[in-house]
């Protein structure tokens, strides 16, 4: 029988935080047309971020609209009287709120950080459906929502557990299936048809022997520009391909409708241009015409109000190519935004501060906008502190890209309690909820603009030209001349395929770690002398102790990581112990509850001399074997520091236990609507509670929501067949 404490992860807790993403007077600021513009960028990306049910799980829909039906006959606060009618208690209904809270942050049942699934902590959802005034105005089709989600929403066999491929988890950018094999196989095809895999999904039969795959394009339309986007069937390595477009149809159609609707308003000619690169996108499934809507986002420097939309984040594709929905708005901070300008314009004088040779940097800097922003919107299935895009390396190696630092996340979601700190000193614990905030700031700010937008890849493309000198260029390591790179249509995505999304958060936490160690950085952020060490020791510490938490997101049963993030600061907080001389200490103790604890300590005399020795030679091999495409290398390398055992000096099987029993919940937000009243626009703002967030989304999609609904749920029948 598995013991509570581990059954425990897969509920969410009925205190959990949630925080209202305060965006008020920021869009009090904005000009009429810039409301309108930012209104319609927000619609784009409500209803694309729909796509991220169909992409979670077969029952994530069917659990959607059922929500959606109960709520918006009855609001919370009505429907309290009937589960009461229905012989709940308040903490059963408190849970069920908090369930359909969770469904909606994550767009689907299963977590967007660490990719687990959730259920609802109540025996008694179906009295609650059955007694709802949804289900007494439309027994039959509430009676059939339930029938088609009924048992998935509940169910923890061990494949359901998580999200993977074959039989590691679920997954719905693949069919049933499908295993590893395959989707290595298609991506070989992909490469050489020079087709992107950020917005398709993979779907195999049999016929007549032969092993038959469907590469589905996210389209609008199912006709038309057939050269461009590469549809057709191909022979290829004894399997047929057929590639096609029309996956999420409707959906794609409600985004790019908006997005033309948004284009009317455009501050510039980079907007305009970025905007129907965009529709052209999603209109016919073409990832080359996004490319090109990402040159012009790149061009449009400082506007006042930013977005991005698309597939972006490959990290829940268990294959590591396939991108996830998501689509932001949000309005400029004007005074953070100075500081990481001031950053921006340093750039070229840290970047030879990393601790690899000059020729394994980019030739030149190209230098970004680096913004801090108040979201608006951000639709997807989870929101980020920070982020670094456009991800097509081409355009990041040769043309550029943009920063983003999220300043109304920062500000609700590392708040924390002293009582709620774990796994520090007492005299730690005041320092952390001090320094927390700015240390992370910092962390961020390298991160993504000297993490994420500093090394070279070196390229050999298809007429055999390289970007580098292969006469010339030695691996640091060995002494020797490089003998790998990339070739071709090849990327890094492609390449390093189910290691690349968190083997790259890695380095960029550690390029993070490692110049947040300069001076010069922290005086740019405000902080001199003793404040600037304190700074220092609270992102190492912070550091540590993440990669200790993030053994919740390890799954010993597939010796797997869910969440990649976590995954980097667990081989980080490896690095840091193998360093040794005392650096960081990590302990089993007891609690004063008589549980299992831990206890982390890091030793701030070892920081800039044993911490900046340990992260500079770490940096350096995982650079070069990024650089070089040396995959066997990477991945040996990341592999081993990656792996959870009971072996060595520590049992992080053990500690897992532990760090389980004593997990706080990942926070959800609430984010406001903009509603349009005549040629006026209105921000709509909610509570800080799960009724609040609920409340969010069925006001989101009232003008339409039975048809949105209805294709929705066609959508998902469509492919019903493919999950089994």
């Amino acid at each position: 029988k598995v013991r509570p404490m581990v059954d425990s992860q897969y509920y969410l807790p009925n205190d959990i935080g949630i925080a209202a993403l305060d965006c008020g007077e920021a869009f009090k600021l904005l000009s009429p047309k810039e409301k309108l513009y930012a209104h319609y960028l927000s619609r784009a990306a409500w209803y694309g971020g729909l796509v991220v049910l169909l992409q979670t799980s077969p029952e994530s829909p069917y659990v959607y609209v059922l929500l959606q039906r109960l709520f918006r006959k009855q609001a919370p606060a009505q429907l309290e009287a009937v589960a009461d009618a229905a012989g709940l208690s308040s903490e059963e209904y408190q849970a069920f709120l908090v369930y359909a809270a969770g469904l909606y942050a994550n767009m689907g049942n299963y977590k967007s950080f660490g990719d687990t699934k959730f259920i609802p902590n109540l025996p008694k959802f179906k009295a609650l459906v059955w007694n709802s005034q949804a289900y007494k105005e439309s027994p039959g089709e509430m009676e059939a929502l339930w029938n088609n989600c009924s048992h998935l929403l509940y169910s923890l066999e061990d494949k359901q557990k998580q999200l993977g491929l074959g039989d590691k988890g679920v997954t719905t950018y693949f069919s049933g299936n499908c295993c590893l094999e395959d989707a290595e196989l298609a991506q070989k095809f992909l490469d050489s048809k020079k087709l992107s895999a950020y917005n398709t999904r993979l779907f195999k039969k049999e016929s007549a022997g032969k092993h038959c795959y469907e590469v589905r394009l996210a389209s609008a339309v199912k006709k038309g520009e057939e050269r461009r986007t590469r549809c057709g069937t191909y022979d290829f390595d004894e399997a047929v391909f057929s590639v096609q477009r029309g996956d999420y149809a409707f959906l794609m159609e409600k985004v790019s409708q908006n997005l033309e609707k948004a284009k009317a308003y455009a501050a510039s000619d980079n907007q305009k241009g970025m905007l129907e690169e965009y529709i052209r996108s999603f209109t016919y499934g073409s990832v080359d015409a996004h490319k090109e809507g990402s040159r012009f986002w790149i061009k449009d420097k400082g506007p006042i109000v930013e977005s991005y939309i698309g597939f972006i984040e490959s990290y829940r594709d268990p294959f590591g190519s396939r991108g996830e929905f998501e689509g932001f708005v949000a309005v400029v901070n004007k005074a953070m935004s100075a500081r990481f300008a001031e950053l921006v314009s340093s750039a070229e004088v840290l970047l030879p501060e990393l601790p690899w040779p000059p020729a394994f940097e980019k030739d030149h800097f190209l230098k970004p906008d680096f913004t801090s922003l108040d979201v608006l919107t951000f639709a997807g299935s989870g929101i980020p502190a920070g982020i670094n895009i456009p991800n097509y390396d081409d355009i990041r190696q040769t043309e550029g890209f943009k920063n983003v630092s999220l300043g109304n996340v920062l500000a609700v979601a590392y708040a924390t309690q002293k009582e709620k700190l774990t796994f520090l000193e007492e005299k730690d614990k005041d320092l952390y909820i001090k320094w927390k905030g700015p240390s992370f700031e910092v962390q961020v700010g390298l991160h993504e603009l000297l993490g994420h937008g500093s090394g070279k890849l070196f390229i050999q493309d298809e007429k055999g030209k390289l970007n580098f000198d292969k006469a010339e260029v030695r691996n640091p390591e060995t002494g020797e001349l490089i003998s790998s790179w990339y070739k071709g249509s090849e990327t890094w995505d492609s390449k390093f395929s189910t290691i690349a999304s968190s083997y790259e958060e890695c380095r960029a936490e550690c390029v993070g770690l490692y110049l947040c160690l300069n001076k010069q950085v922290l005086s740019i952020f405000g902080h001199e002398g003793e404040e600037a060490e304190e700074v220092v020791y609270v992102n190492w510490l912070n550091m540590v102790r993440a990669g200790l938490l993030g053994l919740e997101f390890y799954t010993p049963e597939s010796k797997s990581w869910r969440q990649a993030h976590m995954q980097a600061r667990f081989v980080i907080l490896r690095v840091l112990l193998e360093a040794g001389e005392g650096l960081v200490t990590l302990c089993e103790s007891s609690g004063a509850d008589g549980r299992p604890d831990a206890l982390i300590t890091l030793d701030r005399s070892n920081i800039h001399t044993v911490g900046k020795r340990a992260m500079q030679k770490f940096l350096c091999k995982l650079q070069v074997h990024k650089s070089t495409a040396d995959v066997e290398g990477g991945r040996a390398l990341y592999e081993t520091y990656s792996a959870v055992t009971s072996d060595g000096s520590h049992d992080f099987l053990r500690l897992r236990e532990t760090v389980l029993l004593r997990k706080e919940a990942r926070k959800m937000f609430v984010q406001a609507n903009t509603l349009l009243k005549g040629e006026t626009v209105e921000l709509e703002e909610y509570e800080a509670t799960a009724a609040g967030l609920i409340q969010s989304f069925t006001q989101r999609f009232t003008e339409d929501a039975e048809k949105l609904e209805a294709q929705l749920l066609e959508l998902v029948s469509i492919d019903a067949p493919c999950w089994c």
